[in-house]
C-alpha cells in the first residue's frame, strides 16, 4: 500500500460533514452505514436528537452511533450533532433549497431540469468546498515538472481523462489518456521516476484504473487518485488523493454528477500547471489556436458566412 495525505488534511474549514459521511459510506461496517443513512436522510432533525434516538431508528446500540464517529473522524456523537447543526445553519444562511431527491419516473419535465442543475451545481460547490488544497498544489508541482503525464480512466471517467490529456496536451505537455486496460498497462509499464500517472475512478474501484495506477506506482511514477471515495481501492494505491463530492441517484448514473465534479478537479489541476508554465502555455495557446482557427465556418478568409449567418 501506497502513503497517501488524508483526504480531510487541509481541506476547507467550510467543508460539509454530509459530503465527508457520503464519501466514507461504502466503507463502513454495515451497522455504521444504517447510522450513516439515518444522518443523511434528516440532519437537521439529527442535530437536536438524542444519541438513543438515533441508534433505535438505525437499529443498532449507542456504541455503534459512537464508533459511526470515531470512524469518520469526528470526536463523538455530541461533535457530530455540532456538526450538523452548523451546517445546517451554513445552508440557511446560504438561502439553499434543496430540490427533491431522486428523479422519480413520473416527474415533469420542469421539476427534472431543476433537479439536475441543483445536483450539478451543488457537486461543483461541495467539491470545491472539501478539495484539499494542500494536496492539490502537491500534485500540480509534480504535473508541471513531469516528463510525461499519463491519464486512466474507463468508462464515464474516460471523457475526464481525455478531456485532462486534450488540455494538458494544447499547453504543451507531454500527456497521454488510455481509456483500454491493455493500453494503460503497457503504457505504466513503461513510465519510471520523473513521470506522473493520474487514475480516475469515481467509485475507485474499477480494477482496470487500479491496476495501470498500481503498475505504474512500481515503475517508480508519482501516482495520482481522483476519485469519490478516499477510503477505495485506487485510493490505496496512490501516492496523492484528490477527492470529489457528487451524489447519485437512480438516473444519474457515473455519467452525469460524478463527471462533472471530476471535471471541477481537473480545471484546477490544468489552470495551477499553465500558472507555472505562463509564457510557454499562453503561446502554445495561441498557436494551437489559429492552427484550427480557419476550420470555423464564420472565420474563413474566403469570406463565406457560417451556416448559422446563412439560415
Amino acid at each position: 500500500m501506497r502513503a497517501h495525505v488524508e483526504p480531510a488534511a487541509g481541506s476547507s474549514d467550510d467543508s460539509s460533514p454530509l459530503v465527508l459521511i457520503r464519501s466514507l459510506l461504502p466503507g463502513l461496517a454495515r451497522a455504521e452505514q444504517r447510522v450513516a443513512q439515518v444522518v443523511l436522510a434528516d440532519a437537521a432533525s439529527v442535530a437536536h436528537r438524542s444519541i438513543t434516538e438515533v441508534a433505535e431508528e438505525a437499529s443498532t446500540s449507542e456504541t455503534t452511533v459512537t464508533r459511526f464517529c470515531k470512524a469518520i473522524g469526528i470526536g463523538g456523537y455530541p461533535e457530530l450533532r455540532l456538526a450538523l447543526a452548523a451546517e445546517t445553519a451554513r445552508s440557511a444562511a446560504r438561502g439553499s433549497r434543496e430540490v427533491g431527491g431522486d428523479i422519480g419516473p413520473g416527474d415533469r419535465l420542469t421539476d427534472v431540469v431543476a433537479k439536475i442543475a441543483f445536483a450539478d451545481a451543488r457537486a461543483v460547490e461541495e467539491t470545491a468546498d472539501q478539495l484539499d488544497i494542500e494536496v492539490l498544489g502537491t500534485v500540480i508541482a509534480a504535473l508541471a515538472a513531469a516528463r510525461r503525464v499519463d491519464v486512466y480512466g474507463v468508462g464515464a471517467s474516460a471523457f475526464v481523462a481525455m478531456d485532462f490529456q486534450q488540455k494538458l496536451h494544447r499547453i504543451g505537455r507531454t500527456a497521454f489518456a488510455w481509456t483500454d486496460v491493455h493500453m494503460a498497462l503497457t503504457s505504466a509499464a513503461l513510465l519510471a521516476e520523473g513521470d506522473v500517472a493520474v487514475g480516475v475512478s469515481h467509485t475507485g474501484s474499477t480494477s482496470d484504473t487500479v491496476d495501470a495506477l498500481a503498475h505504474a506506482g512500481h515503475n517508480g511514477a508519482c501516482t495520482v487518485a481522483l476519485t469519490n471515495y478516499p477510503r477505495s481501492p485506487v485510493a490505496d494505491v496512490a501516492d496523492h488523493v484528490l477527492t470529489t463530492a457528487a451524489r447519485e441517484t437512480t438516473f444519474r448514473s457515473g455519467a452525469m454528477a460524478s463527471r462533472i465534479a471530476q471535471l471541477t478537479v481537473i480545471d484546477c489541476l490544468f489552470i495551477g500547471v499553465a500558472q507555472r508554465h505562463h509564457d510557454t502555455a499562453r503561446q502554445a495557446l495561441i498557436s494551437t489556436y489559429d492552427a484550427i482557427s480557419d476550420r470555423r465556418l464564420d472565420a474563413r478568409p474566403d469570406g463565406r458566412r457560417s451556416q448559422r449567418d446563412s439560415r
